[in-house]
């Protein structure tokens, strides 16, 4: 479980997050949604030590994470995977190597077991056989899915996606939510999804944030999201709508 206590972030006069709670539980998939410019990335940024919030705390079960030391924060960001948009892999770096970075980074495992946890999580994401790959061979989907490997390798307990469906195609947006709502539930991780697809909320979303100019505005689950009344939700609901409709016209 993660635990959110009044985190407040500004840039100058500029206030990004304002006030904000939340508990994200173990086992579920737990999205914080809103229109581009809401605060929503920033806040995850400040969950994981990216950013440093000026008001607030963070806490991964009963441990402090914004005021641990730097020997605390290191223990809990070992335990910690990342997702990020676009899949963010090395380049220079095949398949093999991509996933077997937080092994080498973070780990004292032997060259043979690292590479017996790296055929473990690509065979779990249905990548078998891609190791010697370099990204540039791999289509959008294959990108992300590496990306989930290399974040749940070192057998994570607290799983940031940002973005995860970012610039792939509907079919392919639906089987990367499906592959990060059975890994959370398999291992048990608490996981947090950054979003502005309502596709992906309705899908796997089972705790739902939803953020507006950097304030939480609404929290509850994808069954009754459409029950809230709050302006701004629904207002945001009907854009997502509305852009679904002109992508599926525009792919006629």
């Amino acid at each position: 479980m993660i635990r959110i206590e009044n985190i407040s972030k500004s840039f100058g006069n500029k206030v990004i997050l304002n006030n904000i709670s939340g508990v994200f539980r173990r086992g579920i998939t737990n999205m914080i949604i809103g229109a581009s410019g809401t605060g929503k990335s920033v806040l995850i940024k400040c969950m994981v030590g990216l950013v440093e919030p000026d008001e607030g705390y963070v806490y991964y079960g009963d441990r402090d994470f914004t005021h641990a030391d730097r020997a605390g924060r290191i223990e809990i960001r070992r335990e910690i995977g990342m997702l990020f948009q676009g899949g963010a892999l090395f380049d220079s770096k095949n398949v093999e190597e991509n996933v077997k970075f937080p092994l080498d980074q973070l780990t004292d495992m032997p060259e043979d077991e690292k590479l017996d946890r790296v055929n473990f999580v690509l065979e779990r994401v249905d990548l078998t056989g891609v190791n010697k790959k370099m990204p540039a061979e791999l289509s959008g989907g294959m990108k992300k899915r590496v990306g989930i490997a290399r974040a749940i390798v070192n057998s994570s307990k607290y799983l940031f996606c940002d973005e995860p469906n970012s610039g792939l195609d509907p079919v392919t947006s639906i089987r990367i939510d499906n592959l990060i709502k059975e890994i959370t539930e398999e291992y048990n991780i608490t996981t947090i999804v950054v979003s502005h697809d309502m596709n992906s909320v309705m899908e796997i979303g089972e705790y739902v944030m939803f953020m507006y100019e950097g304030r939480k505005i609404w929290e509850g689950s994808k069954e009754n999201i459409m029950e809230a009344v709050e302006e701004e939700l629904n207002d945001f609901i009907f854009a997502n709508k509305m852009m679904q409709i002109v992508r599926e016209k525009s792919s006629l």
